[in-house]
């Protein structure tokens, strides 16, 4: 008899690219730990753009299946029910797995969920009130149907059973990690790297999208304190990462200030240049008002950068005492951090010797083990499904019992 465990992949896609790391980065630790009784099952959708191509771990114990269809499609409700269902025909036990809210809700099998964060109910005022009540309910139907909860971050668990009073016993923490690609890389790279985007020779990076919790117009009105000081000569703050053309602000406010030529909007930069991007920093900001997580910080870490962070949600989770935490709120703080480090080669020390040992001790290895051993459990039947009980609150329904 074998265990069937399906992975639903459909959002590693460029559209969801922290997701997307997390699916393939799960996917590809756990191959190796499958016992020989063991098959996983990955769902792809082969027509949207991918950076991870997952038919590079299919294998003796590893199934591709393509699956055309957009989990922002209402015809998944139907759809995938279906697949699983043919995909047990054989009577071997199989559970699914959704790294998305977005997903069946009558799975008929039994289901795990993975979450994030809940950005639209922790920062209500960025969200109208028809999507957060969309966001909500999706969710509740989502934690209904999952026995199982896997949370990115001690924060998200809190935020799970503050916002839907799930169970705290049935969420299971399994932290991210940075991929082995991100470390300390050699001069030569550094240089190539800093020549394709002729980024000066000292730059303070933030890598990450443009959103407004991100909270890049302090980030912006920070460093008009710092760059007027000694510490600061010659060096620009880099904003890197995906741009989203809905929030002009930190741009707006950068020319507003008369930072033109200090502040460099590099846009997105590719995947296998990140490493480079990252350890060519004198040092790394992610001033962020929430973070189920936060991974950026502990890829910058792993790169042997220097880290300025905010001290909200899953942050100090991930950072230790391997970082300055400054309060988001207050730009006169986040500046006086920011100073501070540039102004202090011993700080910066370190906090890089620091940064690389808490950075080892994330491991998607570590996360695909504890994964794994969920599904082992639920398939055992060691998490009864009517003993996870979440309620969307007020704005949704009643306290409901998840079904499937």
């Amino acid at each position: 008899m074998t265990s069937n465990y399906v992975l639903d992949l459909r959002t590693v896609t460029d559209h969801f690219p922290g997701i997307g790391r997390y699916g393939f980065n799960l996917a590809r630790a756990m191959v190796p730990l499958l016992a020989p009784s063991e098959q996983l099952i990955l769902l792809r959708n082969p027509t949207q753009p991918s950076a991870w191509d997952l038919t590079l771990l299919a294998g003796e114990r590893v199934r591709v299946v393509d699956v055309p269809l957009s989990p922002f499609y209402l015809r998944q409700q139907w759809a995938i029910p279906r697949l699983l269902h043919c995909l047990a025909d054989f009577g071997d036990p199989l559970l699914y797995h959704s790294p998305y809210y977005l997903m069946s809700y009558r799975p008929g099998v039994p289901t795990l969920l993975t979450c994030y964060d809940l950005i639209p109910l922790v920062c209500p005022h960025y969200f109208s009130p028809a999507q957060r009540l969309i966001y909500r309910l999706a969710n509740w139907l989502a934690l209904s149907v999952a026995r199982v909860v896997l949370a990115i971050s001690e924060a998200t668990k809190a935020d799970l059973v503050r916002h839907f009073r799930v169970d705290p016993r049935k969420v299971v923490v399994t932290p991210l990690a940075a991929d082995p690609h991100f470390k300390p890389q050699p001069p030569a790279a550094i240089a190539g790297l800093r020549q394709k985007y002729a980024l000066p020779d000292r730059y303070v990076l933030y890598f990450g999208s443009n959103k407004p919790h991100k909270n890049l117009v302090r980030l912006v009105e920070a460093w008009k304190i710092v760059e007027g000081r000694a510490q600061s000569a010659g060096c620009r703050l880099v904003i890197a990462g995906a741009w989203d053309m809905r929030y002009p602000e930190a741009l707006e406010r950068a020319k507003a200030l008369g930072l033109d030529e200090r502040v460099v909007f590099l846009g997105p930069v590719a995947e296998a240049e990140l490493p480079a991007l990252y350890a060519g920093a004198e040092l790394f900001v992610f001033p962020s008002l929430y973070e189920g997580f936060g991974l950026p910080v502990l890829e910058a870490m792993a790169c042997g950068t220097p880290v300025v962070c905010s001290n909200r949600s899953g942050l100090p989770e991930v950072t230790g005492d391997a970082a300055l935490l400054v309060d988001p709120h207050d730009v006169g703080a986040l500046a006086a951090a920011i100073g501070q480090a540039m102004g202090d080669a011993e700080l910066r020390r370190v906090l890089r010797e620091k940064g690389l040992a808490q950075a080892v001790r994330f491991s998607w290895e570590r996360t695909a083990q504890a994964t794994l051993a969920i599904y082992q459990e639920v398939l055992r039947g060691s998490r009864p499904n009517d003993s996870l009980t979440v309620t969307a609150g007020a704005e949704v329904g009643p306290r409901l019992k998840p079904s499937g």
